[in-house]
């Protein structure tokens, strides 16, 4: 309880709940779609600015491991969230698949509050954290398309490209290349503008977040319970699952959780992009719905404390 309300009472999650707040009382607040885009450019190059930096000043044995599990949960997570979608949140194989490909990939946002709770809670996660995000969000979503075992008008051979080719992957990717090739010391001539200010403009992103969020949980009442409680389970077991995992590859228990919180995560930028060209037949309602209007907010009040939680416990026994 200490460590949800030590999550819950941060700038980052109180400015998306007055985004929900916002949505319910019916306000007239609404960022205009190019200030949404060009948040999220800048937050998707910074990481990846952030995350090379550190890259360039870790060991390369020290990032294989981690690396590696990182790899094999982002192939091995949407197996579990399609067989959880299709036997007990009882969907046709199009819906499962799309809800798998976006469980099996990531939300950068998810990972930038995990790291902000684990730094409050007392822990100091590795730096290069950001380059494991690179590589966690595309392998699930090629997997979850795969296992629709259709074409979509635009085609399998269409999707993937635009995943690889999409604004997430080319700024994530070419965000590392550029911090890593320029290391530390360069990254420091414009952090003024790609570091200082991350966390207040995280803010205001996570501030429309919420008012999307707020209108997708109405969305949910048309899908079940049963829906509910799938957005519920599936972060609470991929992250305490990953969360086990970076202990075991030799992770801090603070950046144990933060990859916990990764994996648990559900992509909402990246997937929603694939799926609607390779699986025109699956529902917005249901695989948005899922990712930004449960499983978000899940993550933010539940998840990222549970997976400290879990670190600290496993912590001194696994790592």
């Amino acid at each position: 309880m200490e460590l949800i309300l030590q999550n819950l009472v941060s700038p980052i999650v109180l400015c998306f709940a007055l985004g929900l707040m916002a949505r319910w009382v019916k306000s007239d607040f609404e960022l205009p779609d190019a200030v949404y885009q060009g948040i999220s450019i800048y937050l998707l190059l910074a990481i990846g600015l952030k995350g090379g930096a550190a890259v360039s000043k870790t060991p390369v044995l020290e990032l294989f491991g981690p690396a590696v599990v990182t790899l094999v949960l982002g192939v091995l997570t949407p197996f579990s969230a399609f067989y959880m979608a299709r036997k007990f949140g009882r969907l046709d194989r199009t819906n499962a698949a799309a809800v798998a490909a976006h469980y099996g990939s990531v939300s950068a946002v998810t990972f930038l509050a995990a790291v902000e709770a684990a730094r409050l809670a007392g822990f100091e996660p590795e730096g290069y954290l950001a380059a494991l995000v690179a590589l966690l969000e595309v392998p699930g979503i090629i997997v979850g398309l795969v296992m629709a075992r259709e074409q979509g008008s635009g085609g399998m051979g269409r999707a993937i490209h635009d995943v690889f080719t999409g604004k997430s992957i080319l700024l994530l990717v070419g965000g590392l290349f550029i911090g890593t090739v320029c290391g530390a010391e360069k990254i420091e001539s414009v952090a003024p503008f790609f570091i200082d200010p991350f966390k207040g403009v995280l803010c205001i992103f996570l501030l429309e977040l919420g008012t999307v969020a707020a209108g997708r949980m109405r969305d949910m009442a048309q899908s079940g319970w049963r829906l509910v409680v799938l957005g519920c389970l599936l972060p609470a077991v991929h992250g305490s699952v990953g969360t086990i995992a970076g202990l075991m590859a030799g992770m801090s228990p603070g950046g144990a959780a933060v990859l916990g919180a990764m994996v648990g995560s559900a992509s909402y930028i990246a997937a929603p992009a694939a799926v609607r060209i390779a699986l025109p037949k699956a529902s917005p309602g249901i695989y948005l719905t899922l990712a930004l209007g449960v499983t978000f907010p899940f993550n933010l009040v539940v998840g990222i404390p549970l997976f400290m939680k879990v670190a600290k416990w496993l912590g001194p026994h696994l790592s």
